[in-house]
Order: C-alpha cells, then sequence, then structure tokens
C-alpha cells in the first residue's frame, strides 16, 4: 500500500506557493529591473551575437620586404637589410651597423672591458676564455693602445672596437621601405576561407588607417608611428614591433562581415637599462687567393616586427540562441531577489516598523520547527497564538515567545456550532467575550494568575492563566460552557468522529474529558498540526477536570518531554 502510494504521488505537479499583495513601489522595482535585465539582455544578444557559434581564427602569413638605402658606401637592398628570423610569422629590418673588415684567426689584443684590462702577464690566465669577450687568452699582456694594456687572444682579429652603435643610424632611409603582409585565414568548422587582398587590390596604395585602412602594403615609418614611436630614435639600437590583425567575422548571409583590422605597438620596453634594443652578430666568409679564410663582422641593430593573428568567425546556431535565451531568463529572478534583500534587511532593522511590511513578512515565512521544543499559548486578551521555546527559564505566564502564524485562524465563529440556537445566545457570548476585555483581580490565587481561578502549579510549564492581564476568568463565560463544558456539544464532537461510539461506562468521563480539552484546543488556537504542542490554561484544565474527574483523581497533564 505504500509503495502504491509513493507511485501514484509521481503523477503529482508540484507548484512553489506565493504570495500577492498590493503595493506600488515593490511593482515598479519589479518592472524597472526586468526593463533594464531585458534591455542588457537584448544588448548582448544583437551587439555580441550570443546567438552564433564561434571558432577561432587559424592563419598563416607570408611577408616581402622592399626598398633600396645607400649607406656605408654601398647600396642596400632586400637581400642585405631584410634577414629571416627564426620566430614565425616575422621578420627582420636592419636599421643600423658596426662593421668589422678584414678579420683573419690569429693572436690580438683583446677588447679593453673590466675582466680583460692588465698590467703584467700574471693578470692574464693562458687558455681562459671569458663569456664576454672574443677569444682564448694566451697568457700574454700587450698593449691595446698607447696608453691601455689587455690580454692577448687567439681570435678573429682585429676584434671589433667600437661598442656603441651610431648615431643617427646608419640605415636610417629604411624608414621610407614598404612590406606586403599576405595573410590568410580559415574557420574549419564552418569551411570557409578568406584572406586580407582582395581581387581588386591595387599595388600602388600604402596603408593609411583613415584613407586605406584595407591595404596590405605598410610603410614602416607609418608602422612605428602607429606604435607612437619615432622611427629614428628606435632604429640607433632596434626593437620589437607587432602588427597585430584582428579578424572578427560574420559569416551570415543577411549580416556578413570579414574584413582584418590593423594594430600596431612596441612589445620591447624602451625604457630597459640593460640590453635595450635589438640586434645579433653575423659574418661573411671570404677565401683569400693563398687560401686564408678571411670575413667581415657585423654587428646589426633592427627592428623585428611580429604578426600577431587573431579572432573569431561566427556563424548563426539555433542550439547558441537557445542556450543564451534560457541561460538569461534567470536574470528575471533578480527582480524577486531584490525585493526580497530590502524586506529581509527591513526586517533586520529595529529603527521603525511598518505594519504592512510585517504582515508580508509573517504571511511570507513559514517556520518549521522541532515539534518537541516549542510550546503554544493562548491569551484572552491578546489577538495572536504565542509560540514559547523550551527549555523554559520561568513561569510559562511570563516567559517571551514570538506570534506564531502557522495556523489558518485563532478563533472559530461559535454560532456555526449550532445551528438551533437564537440569535440572542449568540449576542449573549459575544457581549460576554467582550466583558473579557475588563480588569479585575483576586488577590487569593497565585502570583502568575490574572483571572483569578488558577490552581496553584509547582511545574513551571503548567503555570499559565487564560489572560496576560487582570481580567474574568474564560471558564465564566456563555461560550465556554457552550463549546467546551457542555455534555451535548462532547457527545455531538465524540458522535463526528465516531458514529459508533459508546458513550455509555466507566470510561466515558476520560473520553469527555480528552473531547473538552481538544474542543478548547480548536476554539482558541484553529485546528493546525501542533495540537499537542498547545497549553492548556491552569484554571480550563481545572474547570475541565472538576466537570468530568477520573475516578482516582490521578491526571496526566502536559508532557514536556
Amino acid at each position: 500500500m505504500v509503495s502504491c502510494g509513493r507511485l501514484k504521488d509521481k503523477f503529482y505537479y508540484d507548484s512553489p506557493k506565493l504570495i500577492r499583495f498590493q503595493s506600488i513601489g515593490c511593482v515598479c522595482v519589479k518592472w524597472l529591473i526586468y526593463v533594464v535585465i531585458a534591455i542588457c539582455v537584448c544588448y548582448t544578444l544583437i551587439a555580441h551575437k550570443r546567438y552564433q557559434e564561434k571558432e577561432e581564427v587559424t592563419s598563416s602569413v607570408r611577408t616581402s620586404v622592399k626598398g633600396v638605402a645607400h649607406a656605408v658606401s654601398r647600396i642596400w637592398d632586400t637581400a642585405e637589410y631584410a634577414i629571416p628570423v627564426q620566430s614565425k610569422d616575422s621578420f627582420f629590418v636592419i636599421t643600423n651597423i658596426i662593421q668589422t673588415d678584414d678579420q683573419l684567426q690569429g693572436n690580438c689584443p683583446e677588447a679593453p672591458f673590466a675582466k680583460a684590462i692588465c698590467s703584467t702577464d700574471e693578470s692574464c690566465e693562458k687558455g681562459s676564455a671569458d663569456i664576454h669577450g672574443n677569444g682564448v687568452q694566451t697568457g700574454r699582456c700587450v698593449w691595446y693602445n698607447a696608453t691601455l694594456k689587455t690580454c692577448e687572444i687567439t681570435a678573429w682579429c682585429p676584434v671589433q672596437m667600437e661598442e656603441h652603435p651610431p648615431e643617427p643610424a646608419v640605415l636610417r632611409g629604411s624608414e621610407d621601405f614598404t612590406v606586403l603582409i599576405k595573410n590568410n585565414v580559415h574557420f574549419p568548422k564552418f569551411n570557409y576561407t578568406v584572406q586580407n587582398i582582395s581581387p581588386n587590390f591595387n599595388s600602388s596604395c600604402t596603408f593609411n588607417k583613415i584613407t586605406s585602412p584595407l591595404c596590405p602594403i605598410f610603410r614602416l615609418g607609418d608602422i612605428l608611428q602607429e606604435a607612437k614611436e619615432n622611427f629614428s630614435e628606435v632604429a640607433v639600437k632596434g626593437g620589437i614591433i607587432a602588427i597585430e590583425i584582428k579578424w572578427d567575422c560574420d559569416l551570415d548571409s543577411w549580416s556578413y562581415y570579414c574584413i582584418p583590422e590593423y594594430g600596431f605597438h612596441r612589445l620591447d620596453g624602451k625604457t630597459r637599462s640593460q640590453y635595450p634594443g635589438f640586434s645579433f652578430r653575423f659574418a661573411r666568409y671570404y677565401k683569400l687567393p693563398n687560401g686564408t679564410e678571411q670575413r667581415t663582422l657585423f654587428k646589426v641593430y633592427g627592428i623585428r616586427f611580429d604578426i600577431l593573428v587573431f579572432g573569431t568567425g561566427g556563424k548563426f546556431d539555433s542550439v547558441e540562441l537557445f542556450t543564451f535565451i534560457g541561460s538569461t531568463i534567470t536574470y528575471f529572478g533578480l527582480a524577486f531577489t531584490a525585493i526580497e534583500i530590502c524586506f529581509n534587511l527591513y526586517s533586520c532593522s529595529r529603527c521603525c516598523k511598518i505594519a504592512f511590511c510585517d504582515n508580508i513578512i509573517r504571511k511570507k515565512y513559514e517556520t518549521v520547527l522541532e515539534p518537541k521544543k516549542v510550546m503554544l499559548v493562548s491569551y484572552v486578551d491578546e489577538p495572536h497564538v504565542i509560540l514559547i521555546k523550551e527549555p523554559l527559564k520561568t513561569s510559562l505566564q511570563y516567559a517571551e515567545g514570538s506570534i506564531f502564524e502557522n495556523h489558518p485562524v485563532k478563533f472559530s465563529d461559535p454560532c456555526s456550532f449550532f445551528t438551533n440556537e437564537s440569535n440572542e445566545n449568540c449576542d449573549a457570548g459575544e457581549s460576554q467575550l467582550s466583558w473579557l476585555m475588563q480588569s479585575t483581580r483576586s488577590p487569593e490565587c497565585p502570583r502568575w494568575c490574572c483571572c483569578g481561578q488558577c490552581n496553584l502549579m509547582l511545574k513551571s510549564h503548567e503555570q499559565l492563566c487564560c489572560r496576560r492581564t487582570d481580567g474574568p476568568c474564560i471558564t465564566t463565560t456563555y461560550w465556554f460552557k457552550k463549546l467546551v463544558l457542555s455534555r451535548g456539544t462532547l457527545n455531538k464532537a465524540l458522535l463526528y468522529e465516531d458514529p459508533f461510539l459508546e458513550l455509555t461506562g466507566d470510561n466515558t468521563n476520560s473520553q469527555l474529558r480528552h473531547a473538552a480539552y481538544k474542543q478548547y484546543i480548536h476554539w482558541r488556537f484553529g485546528s493546525f498540526e501542533l495540537e499537542d504542542r498547545t497549553v492548556i490554561p491552569s484554571c480550563c484544565r481545572g474547570v475541565i477536570r472538576s466537570t468530568y474527574p477520573t475516578a482516582d483523581g490521578n491526571y496526566t497533564g502536559f508532557k514536556i518531554e
């Protein structure tokens, strides 16, 4: 049976419970947040094309440098100043040079640096080679010039004399050189290939960010100018410049766009104090008629251009569209979250209290409690059921509690129980309930009693009166007698639950007494799930027990557990 019940529950739909209240402020906040979120979602969807499937670009680059310069009594063409580099998608252009001609292998003085300067042969170690030197020491100290001695070395002689590059740069005319960049990109997922050179390409154009932004021919001086650099200054010691090619392609037929965007900036730190610029050495070798090998050593400075290609291609995809819409729908919950945060901040605030907000908070939140850890009490002169948590530190009458809002209604309409009662009786009962709000007190009852009808109780959880302030006891009213004590009412209640119940015999008083307890609870507390945690006041419990007593005079009472 249990398994069948669980199986049946699987075919029921559970919907969250909401409360509805009228508030212009909350509605305005909600719709304001809705509009802001809708605008942001639409902007992101359209501007960032979130309906498209994206793929990173795959690229290949080729370069061709053109230009001729005259320097150092010779003509420099592409084969001499444009040197291939090992890194991918880069090219190097010589801008400055230190040239050492006619070097032969032999013995000669080392260039003057700290470890090579000497005064005697003892300062030079035969066979040693310094990492900053040009050869292997012979162990002799020789004159480098008229005033300075250095260690003699076996090396390509003479060694390079100049330490600093010439200013201005030897090949400063390379500013007018041009480079043609050929860039092909491919998007494998979409099987689409495009290049930066259009079919109607004009080979006489030169790139200009305003007039010719798509021309693939770049003047080197213009590249450095776009990178916010001065070509004459960079040409002295060299540098590294990035040429960025950005492809953001929209491959949809209705909004096709796929053209490159060029950008330039410097990569090396021009403010570095050590190893500034970009330089390296290379040599050209010759054979003399006598078979001796000779070379010309070049230390070249120049600009390395790194071509960086990046970007994405996108094409409409229904899955991406619905995924984006589905993920953004949850953002509309921010409206409820914002309003809930306001209510939470209000509930934490003690500076001001608004009855409307208090009512919403009580209606919205339902606290689930451990039944054995709470007690519920009701006072005739207060409109709410009070929840008191254990353990008690004082008499239950004086214990501090909170309003318990989990019950549907505190008081039922007593006239609805009796269809044959006259309107006069109902009016009389209502008059007596109003009379209960008057204040009187008898000095002979326990200190915690306010109605004058309570008995002395030793246990603190049984020390409870029907009232919070002094006044008549609820047991003296017409409705208490009619709803709680009347045998006819209790018989009807018992037979309503069990039509075949025998109301004769020794157990009758016990049945009637428990029915009276339940009648009082339903009358004063309403019908809800924590009936066994409600505490009946001492005065009411005493009258019920005296009306329907046990044979031995023993009663169980409220179990605090």
